[in-house]
């Protein structure tokens, strides 16, 4: 997840939000960011801000932690029964019990997370309504995936793969559990994997893509929406910061 990374790295993003003061506290939307790195990285920076308030409010922050970020379920576990300090910081960041929203995807897996804790509330400020949000954001992010199985069921896909699985094996002797790179990479180009591949790839993902239009207009509109409060959230520091300083002797 982008909001929880380092936090020097997020610390860094909101200085580069903050920027130089203004002479008069008037509160001015600057213009959205052009390129799409650096729309995430205010989106991101946005919502390092908001799970930091709220977690002010609790009396925590993100160095409460007693070791480096893990998420991962066993670590947080084993952390958890270690720490009461973690597994409270955990519970605020990620909500607590089971989890109330879940989505499965058309490659079968399932995804879940909370409606409670700071990162589902900074998701309701940022894009309005965060169900909707972290429905329409899973299925995005994992369209290229729809696609790849969608590949893996075409019969030249599936002739190729055991022409390919042919080739890395050895006639005789123990099955590698992983093919040697250079021997992998050969083996796709001889057997046609790679050709087909490419030959299928694009056109399912452009399927899947038109298939799942509605979602990906929802994930635009939802995401121009968190870009523009990311904005007005700038706004309102650069007032902070300029009324400050205006407060300093000159």
């Amino acid at each position: 997840m982008r909001l929880l990374r380092a936090l020097a790295a997020a610390a860094l993003a909101v200085l580069a939000l903050t920027g130089c003061s203004t002479a008069t506290a008037q509160r001015t939307v600057p213009p959205l960011p052009r390129t799409e790195r650096d729309r995430d990285d205010l989106i991101d920076a946005a919502q390092q801000v908001l799970v930091d308030r709220c977690l002010a409010r609790q009396g925590l922050t993100l160095q409460n932690a007693s070791a480096p970020r893990d998420r991962s379920a066993s670590a947080s576990r084993d952390r958890g029964a270690a720490d009461p300090r973690d597994r409270r910081l955990q519970g605020a960041l990620f909500g607590r019990g089971r989890p109330e929203l879940s989505v499965t995807l058309a490659t079968g897996y399932t995804v879940t997370a909370h409606t409670d804790g700071c990162v589902a509330a900074a998701e309701r400020d940022l894009y309005g309504d965060q169900r909707l949000w972290f429905r329409t954001r899973v299925v995005v992010n994992n369209l290229r995936a729809e696609a790849q199985q969608r590949m893996k069921r075409d019969p030249d896909y599936r002739a190729a793969t055991a022409r390919w699985t042919r080739c890395v094996n050895p006639a005789h002797g123990a099955r590698p559990g992983r093919p040697d790179p250079a021997v992998s990479t050969r083996c796709a180009r001889e057997s046609g994997l790679t050709r087909v591949r490419a030959r299928l790839e694009p056109a399912l993902l452009a399927r899947v893509r038109a298939e799942r239009h509605g979602q990906l207009t929802t994930y635009r509109q939802l995401r121009t929406r968190a870009l523009r409060r990311a904005a007005d959230l700038y706004a309102e520091r650069t007032v902070q910061v300029t009324l400050k300083k205006g407060s300093d002797p000159s």
